[in-house]
């Protein structure tokens, strides 16, 4: 077993100069290596306003980092064989079957290729509270494009579109399918939240903008279909993330997470963590397998998907980075997972998020040689 002392400290001193600089307020980072944790580093303030430190178990609301969340339910699901790929959807929820929509699978959502990306222009934060209204709004929708047929990033729809999906095929909540199913095995029951507790409220850190809002608005004048999938009211944006209403909702397009719970469930895909592994090796190169050709509808540049995550860095990491510089995923071929969190949402031309994680993989790649997943 190697020593990680080192990337410890590189890393400590890495996020330790950003919080320094101001370039950070808060920030976790988190990486397990064959189910073992080789690095739990965390810097600065959960909240300016209290004082409030950042600690490994600090709950960060992040947007489509969470989306991982929602794709592991899924899979740990089909794992257990409560749930299949190939299921049509309106098989379970027969409203959903409307607008030629019958032929949807749950494979199309995982896939972002369901073709209901789009939310009402008038969507608003108060809607997002209401499960069952979200949900009649996505069944009652034309398909942008034939299901299967193309796929788009489904910003906010995808969590109400799977997470329905799994109410109805088994009874439970997909929120008490991440708690009793993936938290509670992996120890990680105060790290891993889509609606965060009453109790565990104050301990969520509080996101500031930093250039955040300006990007949105640059991506809003500038790419087609933004606001189709993120309409002005209900923008992936700090102040929507801190209104306490929205942390306590079930929103599986994002979640309340810790760089720690996050990356011990990526490592629990890949191989065991003190003796719990959420799929078979055979799901697990299911999962990594890239199957979307061509633009992104929603974005219309590259997103290779697999189903249920985005494939990174030339498909050697899988997961989803977050709107403002959260990240977390996993590289199958080292057996390494890793996640960064943060409450300075913002964006610059170096990532500095990113340039963490790459240290911590060229660490683990200098040490090993790739192997082919089993």
């Amino acid at each position: 077993m190697s020593d990680w002392t080192q990337l410890q400290s590189t890393v400590q001193r890495q996020i330790d100069a950003l919080v320094f600089a101001g370039r950070e307020i808060g920030v976790q980072v988190a990486a397990y290596l064959d189910g073992q944790t080789i690095v739990n580093a965390v810097s600065g303030l959960a909240d300016e306003s209290t004082g409030a430190p950042v600690t490994p178990d600090t709950p960060f609301f992040s947007f489509s980092t969470g989306k991982g969340l929602t794709s592991t339910a899924v899979h740990v699901l089909a794992e257990q064989g409560k749930l299949d790929y190939d299921l049509r959807i309106a098989e379970v929820w027969p409203e959903y079957g409307r607008h030629d929509k019958q032929k949807t699978t749950v494979r199309h959502a995982l896939l972002h290729a369901a073709g209901v990306p789009s939310l009402p222009c008038y969507t608003t934060p108060e809607d997002f509270l209401d499960w069952d209204r979200m949900c009649r709004t996505i069944a009652g929708s034309t398909p942008e494009w034939e299901p299967g047929t193309r796929h788009g990033f489904h910003e906010w729809t995808y969590g109400w579109l799977l997470g329905e999906v799994v109410r109805r095929a088994t009874q439970r909540p997909i929120a008490w399918v991440l708690a009793e199913d993936i938290a509670r095995p992996l120890g990680a029951e105060r790290e891993l939240f889509f609606g965060v507790p009453p109790q565990d409220l104050n301990r969520v850190a509080r996101l500031k903008d930093r250039n955040w809002r300006q990007s949105l608005e640059l991506l809003s004048q500038h790419i087609a279909n933004f606001d189709a999938i993120a309409p002005p009211n209900v923008r992936p944006e700090a102040g929507l993330a801190n209104r306490r209403d929205i942390m306590q909702a079930d929103i599986p397009a994002v979640a309340t997470v810790s760089a720690r719970g996050i990356a011990r469930m990526y490592a629990a895909l890949m191989g065991e963590v003190d003796g719990v592994r959420l799929i078979s090796p055979a799901r697990l190169k299911q999962v990594t397998a890239v199957l979307t050709e061509g633009p992104d509808w929603a974005f219309a540049g590259d997103l290779p998907k697999t189903m249920g995550y985005v494939a990174q860095l030339g498909g050697t990491r899988f997961g989803w980075s977050g709107n403002g510089g959260s990240l977390a995923g996993f590289y199958p071929g080292l057996n390494l997972s890793v996640a960064v969190t943060k409450n300075y949402l913002g964006t610059t031309d170096d990532d500095p998020m990113e340039g963490i994680a790459a240290t911590i993989h060229a660490a683990v790649l200098s040490q090993r040689v790739v192997t082919p997943q089993a």
